[in-house]
């Protein structure tokens, strides 16, 4: 055997998950796209910013992948759907823009820009991380993911959330009631 070029330097994926709870962090693009259903939304990349407790955590990530084309981690991402189910503003973008203002003196969102998303490049916001249960090829794990946007300066001291659990109907449950209440909010989609 050979010994394969770049074996020196390749990562042994020694992955350490985001930690749960507050983090300070510095948006790095946001960029104006339309989900699924033709509706608005905006696409916020972020990082742990330099005084966070795992500074620069996305940018490790991005930088020790090797895939030949590399993307910005999927959980240094978050899809905020402009409007709701009303077509009203949803409180996920109210709560994202009134974070960003509330995090940067002085700073206050230019509706009028023409490129929306470069108005919010390198300023801070905090985030509050939580465990979400997700499914991928059948195989169910728990991940560490930005549950939402806050006050930069009030990101330490912020609740960890509760697990959010995948919602897997019973046999016996298997239609929704009437009563229902279905929570789009957190979908990019």
């Amino acid at each position: 055997m050979f010994k394969p070029k770049n074996y020196d330097n390749v990562s042994t994926g020694s992955f350490v998950p985001a930690e749960v709870g507050g983090h300070r962090m510095t948006i790095k693009k946001v960029e104006e796209r339309k989900n699924r259903n033709g509706g608005d939304m905006i696409v916020v990349a972020f990082d742990f910013d330099h005084t966070d407790k795992q500074p620069e955590y996305f940018k490790k990530m991005f930088m020790d992948d090797v895939r030949p084309e590399k993307k910005w981690p999927i959980n240094g991402t978050n899809y905020v759907n402009v409007l709701d189910t009303k077509n009203e503003c949803s409180r996920n973008f109210k709560t994202f823009c009134t974070a960003v203002e509330d995090s940067n003196p002085g700073f206050r969102i230019n509706w009028d820009a023409k490129d929306f998303g470069l108005q919010f490049k390198g300023l801070k916001v905090g985030g509050v991380f939580g465990l979400v249960e997700n499914e991928y090829n059948g195989r169910v794990t728990m991940r560490s993911q930005l549950r939402w946007f806050c006050n930069y300066d009030r990101a330490d001291s912020m609740r960890i959330p509760t697990e959010k659990l995948l919602n897997k109907p019973t046999v016996a449950n298997t239609q929704p009631s009437a009563s229902a209440v279905v929570d789009d909010d957190d979908v990019p989609f």
